[in-house]
């Protein structure tokens, strides 16, 4: 294990009524004008936007709201809020949603309080903002863990990058798995996935020796695993509910990333296929990782073996240590089927027309992967994926 240094500062409520057990007290700590941070509008259609606003207004706060945030998120959109907050004056934001609002937001909150453009000042000169309006969390939708990090992705439409930026950390992230009922079961899927190739993006990083930080990474996976098969016999079981969203936070807390350097190569690869064809986010995990594994295979055995032991309970007896790696990813590209998620370009209505060789010359090349990918494998693992 690398040396590390790890402190936390977000605060957790989890449980059911976490938003009214808990949230009065955190807004008895913030100024008058907060800004109520969401997407579509299924928060009012499932009450979760009439109970949030009660409480605000029982707390004495001058609401501002900041609406239509989409999934994948555009920069012109963080500009947006941005404005809304320096001209209202907002001195608290509350992101009530999945991963898009909660990404939005953590930008929102720092370009209020910079005068340059954001996307210029970290990706051109290199420096990180120092200031930033204070922000909590309202989780709807899990999978991303975004209210679990300073990390966020916009996607910038004028110069085709879905890339990372850093924000401000959340103050507290409220965990309600009731809140996450109302979810489409597609969503509910494609965001654990996502959870699960957060975990499996940790694991595959250096060092590659196992450690108690692996360990601990191998028991999310087993979870995640067996909660989305336990989700999708009951999509009302909220004991499942919980373990996942539980678990989608873990996979983005830092935990597992202790004492690593992290692989995220093919969310690299996703995200810049997110850029140039607006896809779903885990779906498209879902496809590139059995084939960008098959790819990584000479390089990974060792780790490959070990999850299909630890993860997908494949008997070793008998079986090379390259048997057991081509089982795991057997077994990841099975599960992907069971669960109802795409294993095709195909399948996610993805034009074979794509710019594919755009997305892969665009994507940045991870340091901490098992193998150092060029531009020119990636653009192989994209057409193998149509």
């Amino acid at each position: 294990m690398n040396e590390f240094t790890f402190r936390y500062p977000t605060k957790v409520y989890f449980g059911e009524k976490a938003a009214e057990k808990n949230l009065p007290a955190e807004l008895s700590n913030v100024g008058k004008v907060v800004m109520l941070a969401y997407g579509g509008g299924s928060i009012k259609a499932n009450g979760i936007y009439s109970e949030l606003k009660q409480l605000l207004e029982h707390a004495g706060k001058k609401v501002v709201e900041f609406s239509g945030i989409m999934s994948n998120p555009t920069y012109e959109k963080v500009q947006e809020g941005a404005l809304i907050a320096k001209a209202e004056k907002v001195d608290f934001i509350l992101a009530v949603g999945g991963g898009s609002v909660i990404d939005c937001c953590k930008i929102v909150s720092v370009q209020a309080k910079l005068d340059a453009d954001i996307w210029d000042y970290e990706n051109v000169q290199h420096k990180q903002p120092t200031e930033s309006i204070p922000i909590g969390a309202v989780v709807t939708a899990f999978g991303t863990g975004a209210e679990m990090n300073n990390g966020a992705v916009i996607t910038n439409q004028e110069l085709m990058l879905k890339a990372p930026l850093w924000g401000a950390f959340y103050d507290f992230a409220i965990l309600d798995p009731v809140y996450t009922m109302s979810m489409p079961i597609k969503q509910v899927i494609s965001g654990a996935f996502d959870s699960l190739s957060h975990c499996m993006e940790t694991y595959m990083g250096t060092p590659r020796n196992l450690n108690l930080t692996d360990e601990i990474n191998e028991a999310c996976q087993r979870n995640i695993i067996r909660n989305i098969r336990a989700t999708i016999e009951n999509p009302e079981d909220v004991a499942a509910r919980s373990e996942l969203i539980w678990a989608a936070a873990m996979a983005e807390n830092g935990v597992l990333k202790i004492g690593k350097v992290t692989d995220f190569q093919a969310h690299m690869l996703e995200h810049q296929l997110g850029a140039y064809t607006d896809c779903n986010h885990g779906q498209g995990l879902a496809v590139i990782h059995p084939v960008l594994y098959r790819h990584m295979l000479p390089e990974a055995t060792t780790q490959f073996a070990r999850l299909a032991v630890e993860v997908w309970n494949n008997n070793p007896d008998g079986k090379s240590q390259e048997q057991l790696a081509e089982a795991f990813i057997d077994a990841l590209a099975e599960f992907i089927k069971e669960v109802s998620l795409p294993a095709t370009f195909e399948q996610m209505n993805i034009s074979a027309n794509t710019d594919f060789k755009a997305v892969a010359d665009s994507t940045f090349l991870m340091g901490g992967c098992c193998k150092k990918f060029s531009s020119e494998e990636l653009l192989e693992v994209l057409k193998e994926c149509q």
